[in-house]
């Protein structure tokens, strides 16, 4: 299970890079804010359709949650908005390397403390050292 979950997060990334690709042009031709928008518009109606149809009815409302667990709906956002400027000015590669840094950091982070309710996972040697290799890449096709 855990095998498959790791591939399902390989697409997820690769995703990504296919989105940084597409909102470049779109940020040029409407606007970084509206290209922004229209990639949430989008991905909100899909995710209204798989709750009407997927999703039980007797779920907790989201407005009963800890608002810092809303957080997300703020960082979104932000993560598009950098994608769509970055990505056309340092290439896609380059912008996707700079986030994996900036995620594997904050993630080991997170890990160590257990902060934001997960578990506890100590940042070791091998943790700082693919730290390290992330850091290296991103230094190596900084210079290509």
């Amino acid at each position: 299970m855990h095998f498959l979950l790791i591939l399902c997060v390989i697409a997820g990334g690769m995703g990504l890079s296919v989105e940084a690709g597409l909102l470049g042009p779109l940020g040029k031709e409407v606007g970084d804010l509206w290209a922004t928008f229209s990639i949430f518009s989008v991905g909100a109606a899909l995710t209204f359709l798989l709750m009407l149809f997927f999703s039980p009815r007797n779920s907790p409302s989201f407005f009963a949650q800890p608002a810092w667990q809303l957080l997300g709906g703020v960082l979104g956002p932000i993560y598009v908005i950098i994608l769509t400027v970055a990505a056309p000015v340092i290439g896609i590669a380059m912008t996707m390397i700079g986030i994996l840094a900036g995620q594997v950091f904050k993630s080991l982070i997170i890990d160590h403390f257990g902060l934001l309710g997960t578990a506890r996972r100590k940042i070791d040697a091998k943790r700082i050292i693919a730290l390290i290799f992330i850091i290296i890449a991103l230094s190596l096709v900084a210079k290509g």
